[in-house]
């Protein structure tokens, strides 16, 4: 075994600094060549994957005005909802919280104002969401998950992966706006195109 040198033994070296006098450009991260994407594409380019961006995600204990701030800040219309002890619960969508039938049920049911409504009160419980395994996605298709969010009518899917302690965690997710973008369905133009049913006649040109 070799004998590793004393630390007082090891002689380091000072390095010769430069100016910067010079010195006028920075450099920036190179923009990624965009793939264009087909129906037949990979189902895996859409995927908003969590091991790359971070998740955005709110409290259960925040207020409803909380969320719709941490929406506009991301530029995103759902959020992750997340207990007091860190666990994933459900999501909350910009729809419910503008003016959702939940939070007016929450309301009523606990006599309270909208600005007592939380999270916990108006999320849709994971209990009532979809998922889909990162190893299916990754032999899937842009058009499968057309074809499996068309029957679903989910606008969200999420998706998971092991966890390592034989439970799941979620990986990822894929929207149907992420679709829309990126098979270059204008979202307003036609209004029908907000759907995923309609994604596959506006790009195809016909119902499938």
């Amino acid at each position: 075994m070799a004998n590793t040198p004393h630390p007082s033994k090891i002689h380091f070296t000072t390095l010769t600094l430069d100016s910067l006098d010079s010195v006028s450009g920075i450099v920036h991260p190179q923009a990624e060549a965009t793939q264009q994407v087909t129906l037949e594409s990979s189902a895996v380019l859409l995927v908003t994957d969590f091991s790359v961006s971070e998740p955005h995600t709110v409290s259960t204990s925040s207020s409803v005005a909380q969320a719709l701030d941490a929406m506009k800040q991301a530029g995103v219309r759902l959020l992750l909802a997340i207990s007091a002890h860190g666990d994933f619960t459900g999501v909350v969508n910009a729809q419910e919280l503008i003016g959702g039938r939940r939070a007016t049920l929450a309301m009523q049911q606990h006599r309270i104002d909208r600005d007592e409504v939380t999270i916990d009160m108006i999320q849709t419980p994971r209990s009532e969401l979809h998922s889909l395994s990162y190893t299916r996605i990754s032999h899937a298709s842009v058009g499968d998950l057309v074809e499996t969010l068309k029957s679903s009518g989910d606008q969200h899917l999420l998706i998971t992966e092991p966890n390592g302690e034989g439970r799941s965690r979620l990986r990822g997710l894929i929207s149907a706006s992420d679709i829309s973008r990126a098979l270059g369905v204008d979202l307003n133009h036609p209004p029908e195109a907000r759907t995923f049913a309609s994604i596959c006649q506006v790009v195809r040109g016909h119902e499938l």
